[in-house]
Parts: structure tokens; sequence; C-alpha cells
């Protein structure tokens, strides 16, 4: 797995940075978390500028947070939680999480846009309230910037300084890699068979 994705990385450059980043932040396929480090490490081997593989990765991820971010602003949360509520059984995607994220952008107002870029989960849905509220458009663009760029990087410079002990880190990363791959693939199934009961439980919360 660790060899198949640096490879999928290599073959697609920049734009194949940018569109995994973009899609994780829709729905997470394979996360960040994997995605930049390894780009990272292309980086690092001489494939891919540096600056490029960041620059990418921080634009594939806001065009997903704005897309997020529009959805919010257009739809609403109550429609957007209906909606999720009817279809969003195969995007795994249910109004808990919207709650979740709309719970901590009350908490926390406008840092949670920048802080909330940071945490895993969170930085998918995060973006929802924001548009909702009508949080102006510059704003939330400028705060989610600092937060992914800097996200991005750390993950990055991971993979970058990762190169040298490549021989002796892919021994040990390629099956830790396939085994967080087949998680994620576990839990999507998990998700997709338990969303009534996770949607159900939402409702008796919100009428207890």
């Amino acid at each position: 797995m660790f060899d198949w994705i640096t490879t999928l990385i290599e073959s697609m450059g920049a734009l194949g940075v940018a569109l995994l980043m973009f899609l994780e932040n829709v729905f997470p396929p394979i996360p960040s978390e994997l995605i930049m480090p390894l780009a990272g490490f292309n980086a690092a081997r001489g494939t891919m500028s540096l600056p490029l593989v960041i620059a990418a990765g921080s634009a594939g991820s806001l065009a997903g947070a704005y897309l997020w971010y529009w959805i919010g602003r257009r739809i609403g949360y109550e429609r957007l939680c209906r909606l999720s509520e009817a279809h969003g059984r195969w995007l795994s995607v249910s109004p808990k999480e919207f709650d979740q994220a709309n719970h901590w952008f009350s908490r926390h107002g406008g840092s949670a846009v920048l802080i909330g870029r940071l945490i895993p989960t969170v930085r998918t849905f995060i973006s929802v309230p924001a548009g909702v509220r009508r949080m102006h458009r510059g704003w939330f663009i400028g705060l989610s910037t600092v937060g992914t760029v800097a996200w991005t990087t750390v993950l990055t410079l991971a993979g970058y300084w990762l190169e040298g002990g490549y021989d002796a880190v892919s021994q040990w990363l390629d099956p830790i890699s396939t085994l967080v791959v087949a998680g994620l693939i576990g839990t999507y199934l998990w998700r997709v068979a338990t969303y009534n009961r996770r949607v159900e439980k939402r409702e008796e919360t919100q009428d207890g």
C-alpha cells in the first residue's frame, strides 16, 4: 500500500495531491495523514517540488472546505440535516457530525475554523456552521488558509524528512498503511450498516 500510494502520487503529480486532498475533505477515502507525508516523501526524492506539494495539498483541502461552506450557506443547517438523514447513508455522513461541528463552532466562534482545520473529522465539517451562520467569506477563507497550510506543511515535512530512511521505514510503514486503509474501509462499511441507528439516536436525544 505504501508503494502504491507513493506511485499514484508520483504519477499524478501536484494535481493528484490536490485532488486527493479535496476528496479527503469531501469524502475521506484516504486521510491527509497518509496523503501529505507520502507526497512529501516523493518531494524529497526529487520527483516533485516541496513548495508545490504544500501548495497543491493546501489548495485541494481548501477547495473541499469551501465546498462545505458553500453548501451550508446555500442550503441551511436544518435542511442539510434532513438531506443527510434521507441520503447520507452511502456518504456515511449523519446529522450527528453536523451537530458536533455546530456545537464546536458555537463554543469557539470564528477561532473554531482555524483550530478545527487542525483536528481530524472536525476539519471536514467545521465549514458547515460557518456557512450556515454566514461567516464573512474572506474571513472564513483567511482562517481556513492559515490552519490548512499549517497542517499540510507539518505533514509534508514529516514525509520529507523521512526520505533518508526509506528502506527501513517502508518495511514497517507499508503494512501499517495497508491496515489503516483496511480500517477505513471497515469503518465506512460499519457506518453505512449502522446509519439508521445513529440517526435514530440523534432524534431521541433531541426529543429528550
